[in-house]
């Protein structure tokens, strides 16, 4: 439970001399103290230092974390001392400590829009809370109900933001009461894991949370309240500054593990790789396998295992033939590849001159425009009607790829399937991206703020281009791009659902149905391919109706957290480091 080891009452806190960054208080009242206070967090435990009685059995119980949890010793006034006692199982985190003066705070008066703050209440909360968390790639709370069990502690607060237009859970906060975990004399409290889905197009959700949880501890009388930000995070930093946190002198320790290792184990010279290549890189490292950057700008790096060297571009490999390559490089032999294997997918040809686009047009109504070459998204146009749209949707593919296809439009859902080794791991539903009027923001203004946020959830790799294809999208919608949005209003700013050109991807692994399991699995060996990413389009995720649209060699493992992508990458290059990365 995530309760204190010794959740003794005090009578007299005015007499006690404790500090919150200094040592235990000294004098008559010091031994009223609850000792070793410890309160469980589902993702590890958080030790209040300043409780320990001594230094050294700080340090045991930090040694003491449990595999896959990631313990936190807060409020050190002399880290370095405990470091000094076991060098080579803990380390100075580097992060910053920020407060929060709640007798300063003033409540704000504007209140979110498009989604709303509540507490905690169900098991479906709860899993979504660990959703968001994998998503950040935070460390998740075991067991995933965690959350949910303790919503009526009195140590715990967990507050979720939920999207009003969906019912989604977009993001969560966490507050732990000191008072409640053991007498704090100095009436404090503390804020943790704030995360917000990368996903989502709201803004200031964030600043919600931590303003909820503020005012939340205001009317419980509490002093201050503290949190813990890495030191690099300057997003985060600003906002605390902006709500008015200031900085302390407090210090956290944590554990050497393989969660923490890129936190004491020094800058790689890799951190320039984008994501998608990070991923795998990462995973090699926790299997002791070898990395060498071969080129940071194209992502290629060699990977080595006992005496084994397999080059890869991110989850591209040397064990992905050229001739996969090609038939997935090129969409139109794609298609005549699955086509021949009895698999679904939609009348398609290659265009041609005005004529003959206009006839394919008129005989199915809604086509997709695509060069036949490409990646990302680029040039591809969805849902054309018109002869004057089509053949500027041709022009915009032409000027990607010469070879130019159309493609009947299909109505669904825009479903990513990662195959890996001949069995499906992750399975997503991509949307479009979308904005929210703030009635104060013109169209424009508001993509430009989402292609921000977007670029700062996917580490540069997802921005919404301000081209035709966007245009055409917004114009669709009964606005323009200078007009400013109604505040509420939700609309579509592309058609495609690409991640690369702003589109948002959402796991849906455990609704697949078996039947687009096995079509999944019969397109990869189709196109004898190792590692593939098909995109479906399906009515439902939970029903057998399906077409294949495209087949993806270089898949972005990086965008299925937290499905195991990556591991299930490596189990495939090196076989055996499979048992010992389960067993992490």
């Amino acid at each position: 439970m995530g309760t204190a080891s010794n959740p003794h009452r005090f009578e007299r806190r005015d007499a006690l001399t404790l500090r919150s960054w200094g040592d235990r208080p000294v004098g008559p009242d010091a031994d009223q103290l609850p000792p070793n206070v410890v309160v469980e967090c589902g993702w590890g435990r958080l030790l209040f230092a300043h409780t320990f009685k001594d230094r050294q059995g700080l340090a045991d119980t930090l040694q003491a974390e449990a595999a896959g949890t990631r313990d936190i010793a807060f409020y050190l006034r002399d880290p370095h001392v405990v470091v000094s006692l076991a060098p080579q199982e803990v380390f100075l985190d580097p992060s910053h400590t920020y407060r929060l003066w709640l007798s300063d705070y003033r409540p704000a008066r504007a209140r979110p829009r498009g989604f709303v703050l509540r507490k905690l209440r169900t098991r479906a909360d709860a899993d979504a809370v660990n959703r968001v968390y994998a998503g950040r790639g935070m460390v998740t709370t075991q067991p995933a109900s965690f959350p949910w069990r303790e919503r009526k502690s009195k140590i715990l607060t967990y507050y979720v933001a939920e999207d009003l237009r969906t019912g989604d859970v977009i993001g969560t906060v966490t507050g732990v009461d000191h008072v409640e975990a053991f007498d704090d004399p100095e009436n404090g409290s503390s804020l943790w894991c704030l995360a917000v889905d990368p996903q989502t197009e709201h803004p200031g959700i964030g600043q919600a949370l931590v303003m909820q949880l503020a005012e939340h501890y205001l009317a419980r009388g509490r002093a201050f309240m503290d949190l813990s930000v890495m030191h690099d995070n300057a997003e985060a930093i600003a906002l605390y500054d902006k709500l008015g946190f200031q900085r302390v002198p407090v210090f956290c320790l944590k554990h050497k593990n393989p969660i923490n290792e890129q936190l004491y184990a020094g800058p790689a010279a890799e951190v320039d790789l984008n994501p998608y290549a990070m991923i795998v890189v990462n995973e090699a490292r926790r299997r002791g396998i070898a990395v060498e950057i071969v080129d940071e700008d194209a992502a290629i790096v060699a990977l080595s295992f006992g005496g084994r060297t397999i080059l890869c571009r991110e989850s591209l490999s040397d064990l992905t033939s050229a001739v996969a390559f090609t038939v997935c490089d090129d969409k139109a032999l794609t298609r005549r590849v699955l086509h021949r294997a009895g698999l679904h997918v939609p009348p398609a040809r290659e265009a041609g001159d005005p004529p003959e686009n206009a006839a394919f047009l008129e005989r199915y109504g809604r086509v997709v425009v695509k060069p036949a070459r490409g990646e990302q998204g680029m040039g591809v146009s969805v849902d054309i009607r018109s002869r004057e749209g089509l053949e500027a949707a041709v022009a915009a593919a032409r000027a990607v790829d010469e070879k130019v296809l159309l493609e009947e439009y299909v109505d669904g859902d825009d479903l990513r399937v990662i195959v890996i080794d001949g069995h499906v791991v992750a399975a997503a539903v991509r949307r479009p991206p979308c904005v929210t009027g703030t009635g104060r923001h013109t169209v424009t203004e508001l993509i430009r703020k989402q292609s921000r946020r977007r670029s700062a959830a996917t580490g540069g790799e997802s921005r919404i281009p301000m081209d035709h294809e966007t245009r055409r999208a917004v114009t669709a919608t009964g606005h323009a791009l200078d007009e400013v949005l109604p505040a509420g209003e939700t609309i579509a700013v592309r058609r495609t659902a690409n991640v690369h050109t702003g589109g948002t991807i959402h796991d849906v692994t455990p609704e697949l149905h078996p039947t687009l399991r096995e079509v999944a699995e019969a397109a990869a060996d189709a196109l004898t391919i190792p590692v593939v990413g098909l995109d479906l389009i399906v009515p439902t995720v939970d029903g057998p109706e399906y077409v294949i649209i495209e087949a993806n060699e270089r898949p972005g493992l990086a965008n299925h957290e937290p499905q195991p992508t990556a591991e299930r990458f490596l189990d495939l290059l090196f076989p055996q480091t499979a048992g010992s990365a389960r067993s992490r």
